[in-house]
């Protein structure tokens, strides 16, 4: 695979498909830094394994480590304080009136996608990698292809930049996202996938399961279990 002299942003959690859109973009750019979000979060805990997997990731493969830089936390409990969902109160997940989940947080990836941008004119990065999927996922408005493309424009004309925003996983499964794990970095990979990212809703790191940490029932987790169960009975 042909890497591009570019300098790339991803968004970076600490969770499954973010860690996997990093190693997609180690793959592919000479230079990769990461950001993430500290917006009061119920499951905070993923912050604290974002060092674990960027250091373990960058031993797996001596060209990720040459390539792998500067990561960068942004406060944003602004938008913790004005959100009442269910990541960011102790209430209950599951479906509102509206429609969707309470664990939808209004105006999250909008908020994240602008202060990436932000960071990335400051930072000479033009690539702007993000884990947004709306082919197995929450039902988040925010992770829908057509606002990823509006987001993509408003930062280009607001910024005056060419910033491409990539979504490696849009149109893909939680299934095909662990076969594309194996892809990027085999067996390894996905060992440390499963050990060391985070994406259950309420923070368990106590209950180990076969698809990795978690409490099992919140959406997240049964995501997570599903495409696990899927993409092995597949191998």
């Amino acid at each position: 695979m042909t890497v591009a002299d570019e300098t790339a942003l991803v968004l970076f959690s600490g969770g499954q498909d973010s860690t996997v859109c990093l190693a997609w973009a180690l793959s592919r750019y000479s230079r990769v830094e990461t950001i993430g979000f500290a917006y009061g979060q119920r499951h905070a805990v993923e912050l604290s394994v974002r060092p674990a997997i960027r250091a373990k990731m960058a031993a797996l493969d001596a060209s990720w480590a040459e390539r792998l830089g500067d990561d960068h936390v942004i406060p944003l409990e602004a938008l913790g304080a004005v959100s009442e969902t269910a990541l960011t109160r102790d209430v209950a997940i599951e479906v509102a009136e509206d429609g969707l989940p309470t664990t939808f947080v209004p105006g999250r990836n909008l908020v994240f996608l602008t202060f990436a941008g932000a960071l990335a004119y400051r930072r000479g990065a033009r690539h702007l990698v993000a884990g947004m999927c709306e082919t197995d996922y929450s039902g988040y408005p925010d992770c829908r292809d057509d606002t990823i493309k509006a987001m993509q424009l408003a930062l280009n004309l607001g910024m005056q930049r060419r910033f491409v925003l990539h979504t490696p996983l849009m149109w893909i499964d939680k299934a095909q996202t662990f076969g594309l794990a194996d892809e990027l970095g085999g067996a390894p990979f996905v060992d440390l996938l499963l050990e060391e990212t985070h994406t259950c809703y309420v923070g368990n790191r106590s209950d180990r399961h076969p698809w990795g940490y978690g409490c099992g029932t919140c959406p997240a987790c049964r995501l997570r279990a599903e495409g696990f169960s899927k993409w092995m009975s597949n191998r």
